[in-house]
């Protein structure tokens, strides 16, 4: 899955990341998103189900298919990203929004590439948020003009030089503080404590003085180079603070734990049952020591870090996929986790049933792999999912297909009835999240920059 997981370099533009120039959010989208969208002139079109547009034809966003939506640039295209715990509130669900991201870069040379802090603002909701009574009132006509510039979004950014391209950013919050671990493509995972980046993009004054004075400092609190190679997987305990875990190209899955004088004790004695690179790593978001693991040897496999790390797996299907295994989600409220791999296929595990081997459901919507999956942070049934057919779908285990429905489209009739939605018009998808205190809110990242939206499905 490692080509998966790259940036493709003939498309990869030229954006730098030296400076604010081509940073910027935009509000409305010219064309390109639908809910299992339509094409102008000829009605719906279903990705995967018949022809693509034809000559001449252009895919139209359904605008009243959104409750919000907004695009936003940074440069250089990222990777991987992350949604920050802010102090703005839990279950917010009136616009404007404002939400802060952690992300890393992939610039095309070395020395440009930058660890972000991010804070996205003053994002209002659509036409039909203000019709479900979402958003700020509705103006008259005269009032237009005055509306649009004031509801344009606003973005605020402090950057962290970083050498080398950054392939996955998670962070959590230890001691105090935001800290963002970083995996590098020069083979090294580095901690970085985001607080005075965090102040910066909160106020002008302490941004302009970011600039001028620190951001050249901030240094890594930790780093660790034992992988000896680089790597994709990472993942914090949301049970243990500070307890995080990595996983390499080389097979390898190491366990960190923080130490009393604010360094992190790395176990140098691997994890090691996996045949091939490991992809992605999940904590048991209900017990301490369990996690799980998946890799490019097609297997997802269960471990509990109380054993031994030579004997430390406890189950393993071995035969996940039918190619490499991308990225998993655990469930935070059911024993499911959802598995995404090259072979397009999204995979639900019953973890009361993962000794015999097969998935309790398997979907097949997406037409090449899977680069991204996550559960709705609340919803248990509902999960969202990304692949490089550059589509965003969102599902629901709990719809069932109406057998009683009559004169139903015969296209419509193939799709499972669990998808509830299809969100197309970027370009080389990698990454999403739910926003954990903005219900429905989904943010991906992708060559084509950042889309924060929330559809009328979820």
């Amino acid at each position: 899955m490692e080509d998966a997981s790259t940036w493709n370099e003939e498309s990869s533009g030229s954006g730098s990341s030296d400076g604010e120039e081509g940073m910027e959010m935009e509000e409305k989208v010219q064309g390109g998103k639908e809910e299992k969208g339509k094409v102008q002139g000829r009605g719906v079109y279903v990705p995967g189900q018949g022809p693509p547009p034809a000559p001449g034809e252009e895919l139209v966003m359904d605008e009243g298919a959104y409750r919000l939506y907004h695009r936003a640039g940074t440069g250089a295209p990222c990777l991987s990203f992350d949604i920050l715990q802010d102090s703005f509130g839990e279950n917010r669900t009136s616009y404007p929004l404002s939400l802060l991201l952690c992300a890393g870069t992939q610039a095309e040379s070395a020395n440009a590439n930058r660890l972000m802090v991010m804070k996205m603002h003053n994002l209002h909701g659509t036409k039909q948020a203000s019709k479900e009574g979402l958003g700020s009132e509705s103006s008259s006509d005269s009032e237009d003009d005055d509306d649009d510039e004031d509801k344009k979004p606003q973005l605020e950014l402090a950057m962290i030089p970083h050498y080398g391209g950054i392939n996955r950013v998670r962070v959590t919050e230890f001691g105090g503080s935001q800290i963002a671990a970083v995996w590098s493509e020069k083979g090294q995972v580095e901690l970085y404590n985001l607080h005075q980046a965090l102040v910066a993009v909160s106020d002008p004054q302490a941004l302009a003085a970011f600039l001028r004075e620190e951001q050249a400092k901030i240094k890594p609190i930790f780093s660790f180079a034992g992988h000896m190679t680089e790597g994709f997987a990472m993942d914090w305990s949301p049970k243990k603070p500070g307890t995080l875990l990595t996983g390499d190209c080389n097979k390898n899955i190491h366990l960190w734990t923080p130490k009393e004088d604010g360094s992190w004790f790395v176990d140098q004695r691997p994890f090691t049952a996996h045949a091939s690179s490991v992809e992605d790593l999940q904590w048991s978001p209900n017990e301490a020591s369990v996690f799980a693991s998946c890799s490019a040897d097609a297997s997802v496999r269960i471990w509990d870090i109380r054993a031994a790390p030579g004997q430390a797996c406890m189950l393993t299907t071995s035969q996940a996929h039918d190619a490499d295994v991308n990225v998993i989600s655990w469930n935070r409220n059911e024993p499911f986790i959802v598995s995404g791999g090259d072979d397009g296929a999204l995979k639900i595990w019953d973890l009361r049933q993962f000794k015999k081997g097969s998935p309790v459901a398997t979907f097949k919507q997406h037409t090449a792999p899977i680069t991204s999956v996550e559960w709705h942070p609340t919803d248990s049934g509902v999960f969202a999912a990304s692949g490089t057919d550059d589509q965003v779908t969102q599902w629901d285990l709990a719809v069932e297909r109406d057998d009683t429905a009559e004169g139903e489209d015969a296209t419509l009739a193939s799709i499972p009835p669990q998808l509830l939605f299809v969100h197309q018009g970027e370009n080389d998808i990698k990454e999403l999240h739910w926003h954990p205190q903005c219900p429905g809110v989904l943010v991906t990242t992708a060559l084509s920059g950042f889309n924060i939206f929330r559809t009328i499905s979820v």
